[in-house]
């Protein structure tokens, strides 16, 4: 299968190592400065010699033929560059979120089921060892009638890491600390629920991170449709580095709380009814080198099987619009000082311009 990619900042290579690992093709590499791509081609340990370098990912698409690309520009490209990559029949994977407008997200959807095309949304930490384990729980029923659940994203992030790059925290191209880091945590609350949520109340505010547009601290309460609650906490104002992605999930039959630095970490494994494995899983500790965790290679593995056996992927492309849908929500209840039902219809980030200027 013939592989490419198209952005080469900061997570490009967990997507190289990724199709490194599942043994594609890597054809063709793009990004507007060619810098960025030497500088990613040299972290691989694997020799990318004869793959080629473009600055236009139009030009790359017609003379490669990918079969499957990686969208990992900013935020803001995605739903335009997946647009061309659809309609020119490539399946794709696209780096959350996967647009910053929810009629963008669905247009992407019908796009793809009308060129027969795969999406999937790079949410990896569904992949990790402790959602696999608490999810195959909740199925199995142990954890009963979910009460409620608590999502926590306590990170930070500095000025520096906004001065890398200056489409960063903005309305426009990545939206705030909810859009940009607390999606991958809201995708898995939504995951594991497992119920569709059909009211957000939430409130966002800039409180440390004046330089930007967006904000750096959101929470809501989310109701979901099978009478279960949740809280989602998402900033980048924890002092003095990156503190927990925590998430709770209380049953009237379990209690389960997955903690570490990104959700890899089984902390709470306690149920009603006991299996021989739980004193293992209890105990479970992923090992990661950084907040990105080891669920890429097993996306990128799943998106496969799913592109040959003609299946949607785990995370498909209403997956991506369900946690897209809850962060803008938030975004639209802070403007509106009101509840939001869902569906939420009409509503972009860039509605948010000037929310923090008042």
């Amino acid at each position: 299968m013939r592989y490419a990619l198209i952005g080469c900042g900061r997570i490009a290579i967990n997507h190289l190592l990724a199709a490194n690992k599942n043994n594609l093709d890597i054809v063709g590499l793009c990004d507007l400065i060619p810098e960025h791509i030497d500088l990613l081609k040299n972290k691989c340990n694997f020799d990318t010699s004869g793959t080629k370098k473009y600055q236009d990912y139009r030009q790359m698409i017609e003379e490669q033929k990918p079969d499957l690309i990686s969208i990992a520009t900013e935020s803001g490209k995605h739903a335009e560059i997946a647009k061309y990559c659809i309609e020119n029949s490539v399946n794709v994977i696209i780096e959350k979120p996967m647009a910053m407008s929810i009629n963008d997200a669905q247009m992407l959807i019908d796009l793809a089921h009308s060129h027969h095309v795969k999406i999937c949304v790079c949410h990896q930490n569904r992949f990790n060892a402790a959602v696999v384990a608490a999810k195959k729980a909740i199925d199995e029923k142990r954890l009963g009638k979910i009460s409620h659940a608590a999502i926590s994203v306590r990170w930070n992030r500095n000025q520096s890491y906004y001065d890398q790059a200056k489409w960063r925290g903005t309305w426009e191209q990545d939206g705030g600390t909810l859009m940009n880091q607390c999606i991958h945590g809201i995708d898995l609350l939504l995951y594991l629920v497992g119920s569709d949520a059909i009211t957000v109340m939430g409130q966002t505010r800039q409180q440390q991170h004046n330089y930007l547009e967006a904000e750096d601290v959101g929470m809501a309460v989310v109701s979901f449709e099978n009478g279960a609650i949740a809280t989602i906490e998402g900033t980048v104002n924890v002092f003095p580095k990156n503190l927990e992605e925590t998430l709770y999930l209380f049953g009237d039959k379990g209690t389960i709380k997955i903690g570490g630095t990104s959700t890899n970490t089984i902390e709470i494994w306690q149920f009603t009814d006991t299996k021989s494995e739980d004193e293992h899983t209890s105990k479970l500790v992923e090992e990661t080198s950084n907040v990105y965790g080891n669920g890429h290679s097993l996306l990128f593995k799943d998106m496969i099987d799913a592109i040959n056996q003609n299946r949607s992927p785990l995370i498909d492309g209403e997956a991506g619009k369900r946690a897209l849908e809850i962060v803008l929500s938030i975004y639209k209840s802070t403007l509106t000082a009101s509840p939001i039902k869902l569906p939420l219809t009409n509503f972009s980030s860039t509605d948010m311009k000037g929310c923090f200027n008042k």
